[in-house]
């Protein structure tokens, strides 16, 4: 089964935690042990785990993201928003991280972050909890 939860962004570029409602879901799921996929089903924002202590980094990620993919070329894509879907296909549009005692098994200063790249608008997060076998 899919589990699937909705993300607002409020700024046009910027990093979501989204560590609390992943693990809400692996709780819910009841797994004890296994994987947990998290996939984002759009092509201007990403997923990356991440430090979740020091909000610097969020902020320095977004600032050299789009430093190295900025406005200042002659993109073709109509739409105007080249650049978010240049980062998207850098970052990633997917996640797999271990679940143990039925709980997301990350490193003491990591989180899950879903990276808004085109905002602000509503995004979903996709999750499947798979047991060990």
């Amino acid at each position: 089964m899919i589990h699937k939860f909705k993300v607002k962004s409020s700024e046009g570029s910027e990093m979501i935690d989204i560590t609390r409602e992943a693990g809400a879901v692996v709780r819910e799921s009841g797994v004890e042990s296994g994987v947990c996929h998290v996939f984002v089903p759009h092509t201007t924002c990403g997923l990356t785990i991440n430090e979740n202590a020091d909000p610097d980094v969020k902020r320095d990620i977004m600032a050299k993201l789009g430093d190295a993919i900025g406005d200042d070329f002659d993109y073709r894509h109509g739409e105007g928003n080249s650049p978010a879907h240049i980062k998207s296909a850098l970052v990633g549009s997917s996640l797999s991280v271990f679940v143990e005692d039925g709980a997301l098994q990350l490193g003491t200063w990591q989180g899950l972050y879903l990276c808004e790249y085109d905002g602000p608008r509503t995004r979903e997060v996709w999750l499947k909890v798979l047991p060990e076998k």
